[in-house]
């Protein structure tokens, strides 16, 4: 005679719903699965609808499907173009400056030293605070008039009169960028550190035997086998700085002259200044395509199937 449990499976359905263990599972996972649905997912495809809507809370009783009219306003802006090459630069000179400082102080953090403990604690406590509340720490340093970092390049005699570093275009974005390094060398060394501490000391115990130095340890040994963390951490970095609209916003609101807008910020200001939630929806969708073709290449171009093997 059959099962109950055979009889379920017969008819297509998963023989582990009828499993008091099995239903368990699913309600311990029903709130989480609806928290990620209502927060994460809704507004997502919520969002990708209005990209295609004439949704402004200007004219709240006019919703109606447009087509790609939202895609073509917004791209033809001159801000919008502004604003995609500031992107660029934003992430890769932000990414590259993170990433190998990062990397020094992973390696520098590996090796056993009086007060480690307390060193890592300075060093990964920006990464616990908030991008805006950095912003606005950034932005009392880099102030043209009372910031600290005119005051002390005034005392070293190093420049005759203060900069205006957040009011000028030309420092701008320099400054930022340099903002945002300082605050994204915490993500590379924690994550780094984490990957170099996995490393079998027997690997490195076997390098000096056979003479290897220090430098060919790194190369042959570290980075071949931390490579799937390297990786991995580049990607979400890139996907989170191209998202990151809390330090431009909080350091010069996109200014001055729209000259750090990035596509995140210039869709906050569409929703903020512009009311018009359609084409704000247009840009995140645009920024979705961006990171997922980007995500994609860079996958397959880093062969990250095969990474790690050496």
């Amino acid at each position: 005679m059959k099962t109950q449990t055979e009889t379920v499976a017969e008819r297509g359905l998963p023989s582990f719903l009828i499993s008091k263990h099995g239903l368990f599972i699913f309600l311990c996972l029903l709130p989480a699965l609806l928290l990620v649905t209502v927060f994460i997912y809704y507004p997502l495809f919520k969002g990708v609808i209005m990209a295609f809507q004439n949704y402004s809370l200007f004219d709240l009783t006019n919703i109606n499907f447009i087509g790609l009219e939202n895609f073509k306003t917004v791209m033809a802006e001159s801000g919008f173009k502004e604003s995609l090459i500031n992107s660029f630069y934003w992430v890769f000179f932000s990414l590259i400056p993170q990433f190998v400082i990062g990397f020094i102080v992973a390696l520098l953090l590996r090796r056993k030293f009086r007060g480690r403990g307390i060193y890592q604690a300075f060093i990964f406590f920006p990464w616990a605070m908030s991008g805006f509340l950095i912003g606005l720490i950034w932005r009392w340093m880099l102030n043209g008039q009372s910031g600290v970092i005119n005051d002390l390049l005034l005392k070293l005699h190093l420049i005759d009169s203060a900069i205006p570093f957040l009011s000028d275009p030309n420092w701008a974005m320099v400054s930022v960028i340099v903002a945002n390094v300082w605050y994204g060398i915490t993500f590379f060394a924690i994550m780094i550190l984490a990957a170099l501490q996995s490393i079998p000391d027997e690997l490195f115990e076997a390098a000096k035997i056979d003479g290897a130095n220090y430098v060919q340890q790194l190369f042959k040994i570290t980075i071949p086998y931390i490579m799937p963390t390297l990786i991995v951490t580049t990607l979400l970095r890139v996907i989170w700085i191209l998202n990151f609209p809390d330090l431009i916003y909080s350091l010069t609101n996109g200014g001055p002259a729209g000259s750090t807008h990035i596509l995140s910020t210039f869709m906050l200001e569409k929703i903020i200044f512009g009311q018009n939630y359609g084409q704000a929806a247009a840009v995140g969708v645009i920024m979705i395509f961006l990171l997922l073709f980007f995500s994609i290449f860079y996958v397959l171009a880093t062969k990250f199937n095969k990474a790690g093997d050496f």
